[in-house]
């Protein structure tokens, strides 16, 4: 979780628990800074390297060992999908481009039709090398497949229709009849590649028997906020049963790591979209390494990229063939779940202090399906977002209207709470002990306004978690001024920065969720002496979530806006509280009581010990 979320939580959690401690009185007593949305659209970055410790010169006559398909001028091989545009290059038998149909970029206009120019292009082709081969040969040549030129004899376009298929081969041709064929065969309505490594006559000829299979630069950034893309961005592997995640969270940090045995994949990603490189045989890796790196570019842009390595062992044989499938394509529940080996991993629901466990099935299993089912006969998502939010509220209902009822009650209580604090105000141990007597005689829970509200956390989290990833979200338009839901809805530009915050641009949505939470403060805090506070918070959320995407800020102020509809007929419809003494208030302590007697019992035998 990024600096920024976890700022957020961390006021939010301060939030709510003042807001309790007001409601319900106590008888005995953020990431980085956040992103600025104007982060400038980001093309290319230094590329960090991935280093082996090899004692060889790169490609020391490497000319004596390639055939003269070398010096051929490079061909592109186009292939047309339903779902993307792949554009191939003989030069390292590699993707040069790859078009995604179904995302266009930020800054394309649908007025001026549709060109392939105007959807995102996720593979960083000024750098090159995003799928090679690398070895080194016994008499010490490296060499490394994406300099080299590779054959290959078929058309130069296919297009793709219904179940179509196409299988590509680009071969290079060694001496002494060695050849290394790399083919491709791509699929109409499927982001998936298969692929094949075959060597050819390379027996004794490999050092170590070890050839490495590499993805460099990781994914382009496509995204008019590259800071708040950056923050999404990582590299991960698949291995041992769990997903490791390498993250270079700060300007001009490095990070890498190496893993050995079993790797069911190894990815590199930004905010929505991702390659993938998956082994046929997980068993058969003999390690992975994933490493990256954080540029800053421009004025307030940054980029990160990362490099992908998978060592495979050579067996000697005469032919051998190592078989992969590759994805670049969306981060997207539905289309990774498709393809299995725990690649929904991927997405990410966010978390808090480890609460990963909890948080995400709610999103997995229940948020998320609920999310699309609405979609499904409900095309425009700001509408989906309006009814999502009622329907979680009505679900949540039951915790709410008992935390309304426990304040109220407490809130009743008061003035018997105060004649306790006159009367023993010399004596905070028979203060607490009347107390909490005086809880069990009205049946009231101190803590019954504050765990109903904890039960709503995991919710909450994931439901931010869903709502700040969701590509289903990503460009995706609302009514008026609301463009773009996976972005800030911004209405005015303040020329500078507030500070702390970092705060430049106003969000409509966000001064909408700080008046709602401003009006549900004034109809809850009662207490003259915390009035500030009923200012205070809203403005501090408020600054907050300017910089969160509208999608997030409209749901939470409809959430705001249906709890004062709620709070408004709660008290309405159950009047004044009136406080009766249970038949039994002796039956069953509660935990606080349990938990205070406790500790009178512990003070007592410490003074017993004094005396002593």
């Amino acid at each position: 979780m990024d600096k920024q979320t976890t700022l957020a939580f961390v006021l939010i959690g301060i939030v709510l628990m003042v807001w309790l401690y007001i409601t319900a009185p106590n008888p005995s007593q953020v990431q980085n800074q956040p992103a600025s949305s104007d982060t400038v659209k980001v093309e290319q970055s230094e590329k960090p390297t991935i280093t082996k410790e090899v004692p060889v010169e790169k490609n020391k006559g490497l000319e004596s060992f390639v055939s003269e398909t070398e010096n051929k001028p490079s061909k592109t091989i186009v292939i047309e999908t339903n779902l993307a545009r792949y554009e191939l290059t003989t030069r390292g038998g590699n993707f040069n481009k790859v078009f995604l149909k179904k995302f266009r970029n930020w800054y394309s206009s649908k007025s001026n039709g549709e060109k392939i120019s105007d959807f995102v292009q996720l593979i960083n082709y000024s750098k090159s090398n995003s799928y090679s081969i690398d070895l080194v040969t016994q008499d010490g040549v490296k060499i490394n497949s994406s300099e080299i030129n590779f054959d290959y004899d078929g058309n130069n376009f296919f297009n793709l229709k219904d179940k179509d298929s196409v299988k590509i081969d680009f071969k290079i041709s060694f001496q002494n009849n060695r050849t290394i064929v790399k083919s491709y065969t791509f699929y109409s309505d499927s982001y998936e590649i298969k692929s094949e490594i075959e060597f050819n006559n390379f027996q004794d000829y490999i050092s170590s028997n070890l050839f490495d299979i590499t993805w460099s630069n990781g994914v382009r950034f496509v995204e008019h906020n590259s800071v708040d893309e950056a923050n999404y961005s990582d590299a991960s592997v698949f291995s041992g049963g769990e997903q490791v995640i390498v993250d270079a969270s700060s300007v001009g940090e490095k990070v890498s790591k190496n893993f050995g045995g079993r790797i069911d994949w190894i990815a590199a990603r930004n905010k929505y979209f991702a390659s993938v490189i998956i082994p046929s045989d997980p068993n058969k890796i003999e390690s992975g390494f994933i490493g990256g790196i954080r540029n800053k570019v421009g004025f307030e842009g940054v980029v990160e990229r990362y490099d992908l390595r998978l060592t495979l062992p050579f067996k000697n044989q005469v032919t051998e063939k190592n078989s992969f499938s590759i994805y670049i394509g969306p981060v997207d529940y539905q289309e990774l779940k498709t393809l299995g080996r725990n690649l929904v991993s991927l997405v990410n629901f966010g978390s808090f202090f480890g609460l990963t466990f909890i948080v995400r099935p709610i999103a997995e299993y229940v948020l998320l399906p609920l999310f699309q089912f609405l979609h499904s006969f409900i095309p425009n998502y700001g509408i989906v977002i309006i009814i999502f939010s009622l329907i979680i509220k009505i679900v949540v209902y039951p915790l709410t209207k008992s935390s309304y009822q426990s304040m109220k009650k407490m809130q009743a209580l008061q003035p018997k709470i105060a004649e306790l604090k006159e009367k023993f105000k010399d004596d905070p141990q028979k203060l607490n002990k009347e107390t909490m007597k005086l809880y069990s005689t009205y049946g009231i829970n101190p803590a019954g306004g504050c765990l109903p509200i904890l039960l709503q956390m995991p919710i909450f989290i994931a439901l931010w978690g869903m709502f700040q990833s969701a590509i289903d979200l990503r460009l995706q338009p609302f009514v008026w001024w609301i463009k773009d839901l996976s972005t800030p809805d911004v209405i005015y530009d303040l020329g500078f920065k507030i500070p702390l915050f970092g705060v430049q641009q106003i969000s409509g949505l966000a001064l909408l969720m700080g008046i709602t939470t401003f009006v549900q403060q004034k109809m809850t805090v009662k207490d003259p002496n915390q009035k500030a506070l009923v200012y205070i918070m809203p403005v501090m959320l408020t600054i907050l979530f300017m910089s969160f995407p509208s999608g997030l800020n409209l749901y939470y102020f409809l959430f705001n806006l249906f709890s004062i509809i709620q709070q408004w007929y709660i008290n309405r419809s159950a009047g004044d509280i009136e406080l009766v003494p249970v038949a039994n208030p002796n039956k069953k302590k509660g935990f606080m009581a349990r938990m205070m007697e406790a500790a009178e019992q512990q003070a007592k035998q410490q003074q017993q010990k004094k005396k002593k």
